[in-house]
């Protein structure tokens, strides 16, 4: 089927690229009138936190939006006449902001100890009546406007909060420019072409430019989050460039061999094009796995990405054909000297001369990749899930200084209180509760706890918690967990109040619960379809378990890279992190379904053209290295850019959460494309010889050959357009 494609794009490129244009711009009209917005509801139905979380915006209405605070130092303290009537003036002019429910001045009497004991930093409470990501970043400039009017010399005062914090969320201005710059440079050592770099970078672009309109129309049926464009754009100029330099290598391969050009591009696409296919398979298999962990907010993250993959994989293998036939013999024209090479001379070159040092010496070679893969997988051990709070945001940010002058002056606990939110089963529930709050102020590792305030009809109360020690730090989970099994059910036993403890680390708690118990659901799924998908391909039963193999130990490895850098802190300052924390709890799950499947892509590159060569020669050891000479070069340029593309995220970005996700993939790609393909897959296929390819003839009367290998017949010239019998 995919000769037919090639030849009728080649032939009919004008329709085929008008198509793309027209569906370019179509989306991207689509995207700006009927797309959705991004989602803010970050919900997790049926555990403890989120029913605290419903209780409380059902029952305290004004307390269901998300706070800001005002934090501020005085030399001549807080209470100096001057600096109070001043700070108050602040607060009447805060309060008035349209969103702005109401300012908690530390004035007050009967809210948290919100003035430092040596009298110097005090901090007002700034309460919204709509989540952090709606209330417009206007209104928040125009509150640090007043604030920055406000200051004098002996004066500091700054923003922090979840409302500061999510303002200060806005996408970089060069992250998307360094990986295109760093794209072109590898893609101009590897083709040694300026017209041949281009073609990968076209296919990128076309795939991204209809695949983030799509995401805003999916936006308006399903929680779509608003980090996933940046997501989709790390993964679509990846996968886009990946997917046209494998063909393209084809391609020039074929010319270099003697083909015309249109038997040239069938032929690039009936090998390196069916790998694109079945490759694009498998991640979109691996993100559309997301949806089983049940999240509604990770929806958009698993439709998007699949589309994104799925468009810039169908513009690989219709688009790229069509400007193929543009391009003709002219692919190698603007070339650069010296750095032109021929994609026929296999045996000549590096890859060809490595493999040979690996199939002589496959048990050494395959020890010491394993022990280095395993090394890189130890610190995944400790690993430590939970969401990184302001104090790891850049020093320069509102949010961070604010949360420093908080915990200078009262601890870092005041970052991050618990909130206990109570059904209190009549009037003498607020006895109950007045108990719980004096035993919760002698408790170890709480700060202060505020009487219960109880609403309007007395059926509800909250007690707000201050931990002595920060939201992410393990012990203000340990005193969660304390507080769930142990204190709150021996002050409410016998009684008929129901008490809920919520706030973000709560959350945090109960998302990594979650996360845990569907986890190895979605691993298992993904790995099996994966599986099955590639037992038919290659017609194997070893390949399809080693591959799965080699892939988690790949992904283990990123797992102990982003725990030994963003959970221990080593090297942290070269990335840009200042502070040491545990790793977001949605990570794991998001970096195995991409790095599964980005790893899929690079197995599947290797394996069809060892699988190829095994067809033509029926030599193991043969196959092997001819299949890793003739895809070295070009897999090490696609993981070069994947690397570059992801590291540009890293450095790009100022938030901590990209730079994780950034790091993570970078790392699985780069060791996954070195370690992994060119050291572990060709010692391992080399020990096992011709039990690589053992495959029961029982099993292959049952499943449906959709094998990769193409037949080594030479390709009909100017075959006709009319539908021929289907090959395998």
């Amino acid at each position: 089927m995919l000769d037919r494609i090639a030849r009728w794009s080649y032939r009919r490129r004008w329709w085929m690229l008008a198509i793309w244009i027209v569906a370019l711009a179509g989306f991207l009209v689509l995207g700006q009138t009927a797309g959705g917005k991004y989602a803010e509801d970050f919900s997790l139905p049926g555990t403890e936190s989120q029913h605290g979380f419903d209780l409380l915006k059902e029952q305290f209405p004004s307390q269901s939006g998300d706070p800001a605070q005002i934090v501020f130092k005085s030399d001549a303290g807080v209470t100096d006449p001057a600096v109070q009537a001043t700070m108050q003036g602040l607060f009447d002019k805060i309060a008035k902001l349209p969103l702005v429910d109401g300012v908690q001045s530390p004035y007050a009497q009967g809210g948290p100890p919100a003035v430092s004991r040596d009298g110097k930093i005090g901090y007002a409470t700034v309460q919204f009546a709509v989540a952090a990501p709606k209330v417009p970043k206007a209104e928040v400039t125009q509150m640090e406007d007043f604030g920055q009017a406000a200051e004098s010399s002996g004066l500091e005062i700054r923003f922090g909060g979840p409302v500061i914090s999510q303002s200060e969320f806005a996408p970089p201005g060069n992250a998307e420019a360094v990986a295109g710059l760093a794209a072109i440079i590898i893609l101009l050592i590897t083709f040694g072409s300026v017209l041949a770099m281009g073609l990968p970078l076209l296919m990128a672009a076309f795939g991204i430019g209809i695949a983030l309109p799509l995401i805003l129309l999916f936006a308006r049926f399903l929680s779509v989050p608003n980090f996933t464009p940046q997501l989709a754009s790390m993964i679509g100029i990846g996968v886009g460039i990946d997917y046209a330099l494998f063909i393209v290598t084809r391609y020039r391969q074929g010319l270099d061999e003697g083909r015309d050009p249109e038997d040239a591009v069938v032929r690039a696409m009936t090998t390196s094009g069916r790998a694109v296919v079945f490759a694009g398979i498998i991640v979109v298999i691996s993100f559309l796995g997301i949806l089983l962990m049940q999240f509604k907010f990770v929806q958009g993250i698993a439709v998007g990405g699949a589309a994104t993959v799925f468009v810039t994989m169908l513009a690989a293998i219709t688009l790229l054909p069509a400007v193929l036939g543009f391009v003709g013999r002219n692919i190698d024209k603007f070339h650069i000297p010296r750095l032109r090479r021929s994609e026929a001379q296999h045996h000549e070159t590096f890859w060809y001369r490595w493999s040979r040092v690996i199939q002589r010496r496959p048990w050494p070679a395959g020890l010491i990749g394993l022990v280095i893969l395993l090394v890189l997988t130890i610190p995944l051990f400790k690993l430590r899930l939970g969401f990184a709070d302001a104090g790891n945001n850049p020093k320069t940010s509102q949010s961070r200084q604010a949360y420093d002058l908080l915990t200078a002056g009262f601890g870092p606990g005041f970052n991050g209180p618990l909130f206990l939110v109570a059904k209190t089963g009549g009037p003498q529930g607020m006895s109950t509760l007045r108990s719980l709050s004096q035993g919760l102020a002698t408790t170890p590792g709480i700060v202060a706890a505020t009487p219960p305030i109880p609403n309007q009809s007395g059926t509800t109360a909250i007690i707000t918690v201050i931990p002595t020690t920060s939201p992410q730090d393990a012990a203000t989970s340990d005193l969660v967990h304390q507080l769930r099994d142990e204190t709150i059910p021996q002050a409410i036993t016998g009684t008929n109040v129901h008490v809920f403890v919520s706030g973000l680390t709560a959350i945090s708690i109960d998302f990594s619960q979650k996360n845990a118990q569907r986890l190895p659901i979605l691993i298992a799924v993904v790995i099996g379809l994966s599986f099955i998908l590639l037992m038919g391909v290659f017609r194997s039963l070893l390949v399809p378990v080693k591959a799965a193999i080699m892939n988690l130990l790949s992904i283990g490895a990123a797992y102990g890279v982003l725990v030994a850098v963003f959970q221990w802190g080593w090297l942290k300052g070269v990335i840009g992190i200042d502070k040491a924390g545990p790793i977001e709890a949605w990570a794991p799950m998001m970096l195995f379904t991409v790095l599964f499947g980005l790893s899929m892509d690079y197995e599947i590159f290797l394996l069809s053209r060892i699988r190829e060569e095994y067809l033509r020669t029926r030599d193991n050891n043969v196959a092997v290295a001819n299949g890793v000479a003739a895809t070295g070069r070009v897999i090490t340029a696609a993981a070069a850019i994947m690397v570059a593309v992801f590291l540009s995220f890293v450095i790009g970005f100022p938030l901590r959460q990209i730079k994780l996700f950034g790091l993570g993939l970078a790392a699985a790609v780069l060791v996954d494309a070195t370690i992994v393909r060119m050291v572990l897959v060709p010692a391992t296929m080399e020990l096992l010889g011709e039990a690589n390819w053992w495959y029961p003839k029982w099993l292959s009367r049952v499943t449906p050959r959709i094998g990769i290998e193409e037949s080594h017949e030479a390709i009909t010239p100017r075959a006709p357009l009319e539908p021929e019998p289907a090959r395998d």
